[in-house]
């Protein structure tokens, strides 16, 4: 059942990743996602909240949204961590391939504003 849901979240345009705050509100966020072997991947701007976050407090929800966030699905517990540089920069290849040229533009565009440093991958597991 977790790989079927995990195809369907992988293969899906964008992945609500909702993180809780230090009270405990939770804050839902669209975001690109990428299937990375038994997890998903998410890439966002380093400095973000929502890396704040997943730093403070690693477990998450998760679910298909719209672009505008609106879910179009059940949201799943999961478990999200920040990635080292490799896996980043591994979420930065698969996104230019899931998301054609609107992925790379807006890959180029950030590298451009922030640097390599300036985003981070974050590894999502049901």
């Amino acid at each position: 059942m977790d790989d079927a849901l995990r195809d369907r979240l992988g293969a899906g345009t964008y992945l609500l990743l909702t993180s809780y705050r230090k009270n405990g509100t939770p804050v839902a966020t669209p975001v690109w996602v990428v299937r990375d072997g038994d997890a998903l991947g998410v890439w966002t701007a380093a400095d973000s909240w929502k890396v704040k976050r997943v730093r403070a407090r690693g477990d998450v929800l998760v679910g298909p949204c719209d672009v505008r966030g609106n879910p179009t699905g059940d949201q799943v517990p999961a478990t999200a961590e920040i990635c080292d540089a490799a896996t980043t920069a591994r979420y930065r290849q698969l996104i230019a391939r899931k998301y054609g040229l609107m992925g790379r533009l807006t890959l180029l565009g950030s590298r451009l504003r922030r640097g390599l440093d300036g985003t981070v991958g974050i590894r999502v597991t049901l």
